[in-house]
């Protein structure tokens, strides 16, 4: 099942892409582990890596032999905007289910 900011966002890469760092914003990921996560293909990622990068979204943490080894910049702006749009539909997705759910008057 896909989470709640792909339900809201649509299933595209890229949001399929920041939704995996989101959930995982302590970790460190290769390109291939990104993409294998996401399901997406490395030439598809590839497409959204350096937009990824230039904005600050995420940042080289280490290289390991050949593999780069990324991380979500949580310092940036940008990721506190989309963390706090992901709060935002989370808070209203419980607000919703509270409404709908009906409690039973008790009467003497």
């Amino acid at each position: 099942m896909a989470s709640l900011f792909v339900q809201n966002l649509g299933e595209s890469p890229f949001i399929k892409i920041i939704d995996f760092l989101l959930d995982n914003y302590i970790f460190d990921f290769t390109k291939s582990d990104i993409a294998r996560e996401t399901g997406i293909s490395r030439v598809t990622l590839d497409k959204f890596f350096n937009i990824l990068i230039k904005q600050g979204i995420i940042f080289k943490t280490k290289k390991i032999g050949m593999a780069e080894i990324y991380r979500l910049n949580t310092n940036s702006e940008i990721v506190k905007a989309i963390n706090n749009l992901e709060m935002v539909m989370i808070k209203n997705k419980y607000l919703k289910q509270k409404q709908s759910i009906s409690v039973p008057v008790l009467t003497h």
